[in-house]
């Protein structure tokens, strides 16, 4: 896969001809994979190369009274890439969303970027909609020499799959349902640093970790997870919250890797969300702390993933 970023129009150089997937696609989610899977078999048939325009952030940035929460992703830039790559894309535009941007008429927008993409068929979804008055897919028919391929809405449970739902999971601790929709597991990048290190002196020694990228925290809560370190999976449960029985006051993510051995300061971990155990809880004392760690461990350890 080759990847572009590009400032305007004047940054494409396309050669070849292309099945043109148009979107924002954070997440990547099953809805998303319908589009992708729809233009792998067109560009397949047809003997052309998979290619698409997105965006680095959100264009909501462009538009809103500004919210921290707009510069969070669902999954993390590099796991964005992989799963374009895994996806069939051939070939990542990626542009900024400016105002200048934003201020493209549709016209401008078609003969610019999607003809300048040498897109042979277009492919969207049924709520996707472009330049500066937001013209629908119909009047992309209507006004693009190619093929237009419009994917209906994609539903579990009768509900629309989409990055808005996904995100509302996460923050209230479904990440279950949300790797359900997501067609994989979501996960978090973060580097080992030192707590307070009072885990070991209770017997369930924690990796503290803070997160490198801009994504969704889960809700606080106690986690089935499995941490990937070094390219090695193992199993763990992980708490997100303030470790209100010994009335902590900040956030902290802590990782109990079950058959871990050694200190872990400095490295980069994978955490991948699996389950939700239970809310954060205060306890009377470290002995009803201990016992309640204790089921959380054979739960966490006896989970199968679905």
């Amino acid at each position: 896969m080759k990847i572009f970023h590009i400032k305007d129009e004047n940054d494409i150089h396309q050669k070849e001809e292309t099945v043109l997937v148009l979107g924002y696609f954070d997440g990547l989610h099953r809805g998303h994979k319908e589009l992708f899977d729809q233009a792998r078999l067109i560009a397949d048939k047809k003997g052309l190369k998979v290619a698409v325009l997105t965006f680095p952030e959100s264009p909501k940035l462009t538009f809103a009274r500004f919210d921290p929460e707009l510069l969070l992703h669902i999954v993390s830039p590099q796991k964005r890439l992989e799963k374009f790559e895994e996806y069939g894309v051939d070939y990542l535009y990626f542009v900024d969303f400016t105002s200048q941007f934003a201020g493209v008429s549709s016209d401008d927008f078609i003969h610019k970027y999607i003809e300048n993409l040498r897109a042979n068929t277009v492919v969207a979804g049924f709520d996707y909609h472009f330049g500066h008055n937001r013209t629908s897919c119909a009047y992309l028919q209507r006004n693009f020499s190619g093929q237009v391929v419009i994917v209906s809405e994609q539903t579990s449970g009768d509900e629309k799959i989409s990055s808005t739902r996904i995100r509302q999971l996460i923050k209230n601790g479904q990440v279950a349902e949300a790797n359900h929709l997501l067609g994989y597991h979501f996960s978090t990048r973060g580097i080992v640093v030192h707590g307070d290190a009072r885990g070991r002196t209770i017997g369930y020694p924690t990796a503290n970790f803070s997160p490198i990228d801009r994504t969704y925290l889960p809700k606080d809560g106690v986690y089935i997870t499995d941490v990937i370190l070094s390219g090695k999976k193992y199993r763990a449960m992980t708490s997100v919250g303030k470790n209100v029985t010994f009335d902590g006051t900040e956030l902290r993510l802590e990782a109990h890797i079950f058959d871990f051995e050694g200190d872990l300061y400095g490295n980069t971990i994978e955490v991948v969300w699996l389950d939700k155990i239970r809310d954060m809880v205060k306890f009377k004392g470290i002995d009803e702390l201990v016992t309640q760690l204790k089921v959380d461990e054979q739960l966490a350890r006896n989970y199968e993933k679905v």
